[in-house]
């Protein structure tokens, strides 16, 4: 079920989220819990209750091992505690290695032996990537004495929680425990309004900013995968198209979790953070997926060393962590190779600043950046090595300039641009939506910012307040108003898109 589609907007959140109500006002917060966990299953069984059994396998082995652990580091039975905790790690990691990498592995291996393994067909399960890496890091949590004993209901609702479930954020257990096990959670208007708000926003990213651009990326990919024509102009065109609509993809369905979450009086951790305004790689990989580069960070780079070691060896994990991100976002060399090549850029931004350079000023620093990571993207959304090769020629100029083909599509073409150049004024002029909504603390770990209260404004900087921040006001009703009624008159017209995430 898709939060774009009218199954979730007209069935499924106002029946959950209205007996989620009711028995909250009951006074029993655990039944409200309890039937936002069923809500939550049923949510994920839309698609097919078979994967349904796995998750819940999933989250039954990982809390019995969890205890268990607990028991073995209350009992001072370290040994036991390792071989537990590195036997779950692997079962885990064989769950994703088998649904989402079998094919990849014995594919290459065919190519590389020049043996005919046969494996028979799967479909990834939904989401088992990031509901595993999140139970990856309970258990790793609970090895090193972080975490102590949690109700099963409250376990199985931080891993299944349907704002978060399908593409993040991955979150950690002790940020929504303590907000579920909370017997005075509550639910206020501000609560709804601000989720409502949030809600609105992501949808209007989606489904109008880009859902709309994408037409243009995937003519410019199609071309490259079919060796057609592509220029110069086109290929840009295209690369640029997907830069942002990934972009608002990823930043509508960010929004959409922490509004939803936010309606049923829960926090969810920021997971994007105007990427695109980043002034370094390092910079960007602490705004894009934040919630990615933490699990990243805290449980595959600080293991494998970190930067405790030398400058080599710190390189050397910076590469295997890159490559391990790239990996997780697909099985195919496409994306090894795009993880590997941030994994490059990074090694060059940490060696650029060891030696006391910088990229002069923040804006030269935002140009280069972003034009590496939208040459980094080439590799993300190609569909194979050699139509990435292809598009990497395109847009060197190899295959012309402007074709024919193009000039004869003028008006098509500057209506590609023209959205492309709104787009870059919404991205890097105006405020992102946790920016906006920064008075109000939408989610966990927000970004602090400078925000103003409107009763001080003087008349003639009340646009400005309207535009860069949000209160509670009629003309912020009807603008979100309009947003909502111009994304469901599109999705009306228009069959509903997955997230680009949910593949993941």
């Amino acid at each position: 079920m898709l939060f774009n589609s009218f199954e979730f907007i007209f069935f499924f959140l106002p029946v959950t989220y209205f007996v989620f109500i009711y028995l909250h006002q009951k006074g029993s917060v655990q039944s409200a819990l309890g039937w936002l966990l069923g809500a939550s299953l049923f949510f994920y069984a839309w698609w097919n209750p078979k994967y349904l059994v796995i998750m819940l396998a999933s989250i039954a082995f990982n809390f019995i091992v969890g205890r268990l652990l607990i028991r073995c580091h209350a009992s001072s039975k370290l040994l036991l505690k390792r071989v537990v905790f590195f036997m779950a790690i692997g079962v885990n990691l064989s769950l994703i290695g088998y649904y989402k990498y079998g094919f990849f592995f014995i594919r290459n291996v065919n190519a590389l032996f020049g043996t005919s393994l046969v494996m028979e067909s799967v479909v990834m399960p939904i989401a088992i990537s990031f509901f595993t890496f999140q139970q990856i890091s309970y258990l790793a949590d609970v090895y090193r004495g972080e975490l102590g004993p949690i109700r099963f209901l409250h376990y199985s609702l931080v891993v299944t929680f349907f704002p978060h479930l399908i593409a993040g954020p991955i979150v950690h257990y002790r940020e929504l425990v303590p907000q579920f096990a909370d017997q005075k959670l509550l639910i206020r208007f501000r609560d709804i309004a601000i989720g409502l708000t949030i809600f609105v926003i992501g949808l209007f990213k989606k489904v109008v900013l880009a859902d709309t651009i994408s037409v243009y990326a995937q003519d410019a990919f199609d071309a490259a995968a079919l060796g057609q024509s592509l220029d110069f102009f086109k290929a840009w065109g295209g690369i640029l198209s997907f830069t942002f609509q990934i972009y608002f993809d990823f930043s509508g369905y960010s929004d959409m979790a922490i509004g939803l979450g936010r309606l049923f009086g829960i926090k969810l951790p920021v997971n994007f953070n105007s990427p695109y305004k980043a002034v370094s790689i390092i910079d960007f990989w602490r705004r894009w997926h934040i919630t990615l580069s933490q699990f990243l960070l805290h449980y595959v780079y600080i293991p494998l060393g970190g930067n405790r070691t030398g400058p080599g060896r710190r390189y050397l994990n910076l590469m295997v962590t890159m490559l391990l991100g790239g990996l997780w976002h697909g099985a195919g060399w496409t994306f090894v190779l795009w993880g590997g090549l941030h994994g490059i850029y990074l090694v060059v931004n940490h060696a650029w600043e060891k030696i006391g350079k910088n990229l002069g000023n923040a804006a030269f620093g935002r140009i280069v950046t972003f034009f590496a990571v939208v040459l980094a993207w080439v590799l993300f959304r190609a569909d194979s090595l050699p139509s990435a090769v292809y598009f990497f020629k395109s847009l060197a100029g190899s295959h012309g300039f402007l074709s024919a083909h193009v000039r004869s599509g003028e008006i098509k073409i500057l209506y590609q641009w023209a959205w492309l150049l709104g787009l870059m004024g919404i991205v890097f002029i105006l405020s992102n939506t946790q920016e906006w909504l920064c008075r109000f603390k939408p989610a966990l770990h927000a970004v602090e910012n400078s925000c103003g209260h409107p009763k001080h404004f003087q008349p003639q900087d009340r646009m400005r307040q309207a535009l860069f921040f949000w209160y509670p006001s009629s003309f912020h009703a009807v603008c979100l108003g309009a947003m909502a009624a111009l994304s469901l008159l599109l999705l009306f017209i228009e069959k509903n898109s997955e997230f680009i995430y949910f593949q993941f």
